[in-house]
């Protein structure tokens, strides 16, 4: 299994609701945020991905919200892949606060796709071969 934990990121302003609460859809950007530092730490870059003509749309996306998390907090986002991508990659979710309270439980599943014809494809080689090493 490959795991991550992302550099903490402050909950600004904008991202809260009239309650102070953190705004529910801006879980999927923090999971955006997670998922795109995740790969980065492994040497793995979308953009070069996208280049090469492959893209990772999202094809679902689930949250569990457990306790609010508020303006100026500093959260973790913790990152986990429990199995090899094939043409789907799978990407868990774990939010905790400054205190280590546990805030949201999330999962995405993203799957490849050829931009030129749309089609699905399987994961690049490059991503196989850094992930191989964690199963």
């Amino acid at each position: 299994m490959f795991s991550y934990s992302v550099p903490p990121i402050r909950v600004r302003y904008a991202d809260t609701d009239q309650m102070g609460y953190v705004y529910y859809g801006n879980y999927a950007r923090y999971y955006e945020i997670g998922r795109v530092e995740a790969l980065r730490s492994l040497g793995f870059h979308y953009k070069e991905m996208e280049s090469s003509g492959v893209m990772m749309p999202v094809y679902e996306n689930r949250s569990r919200y457990l306790k609010p998390a508020r303006y100026d907090d500093l959260l973790t986002v913790r990152v986990s892949i429990r199995e090899l991508p094939t043409i789907r990659i799978v990407f868990q979710y774990d939010i905790y606060n400054q205190e280590g309270d546990h805030l949201n439980i999330g999962e995405t599943t993203l799957v490849f796709q050829q931009i030129r014809t749309g089609r699905l494809c399987r994961a690049p080689d490059e991503l196989l071969e850094k992930l191989k090493p964690f199963f």
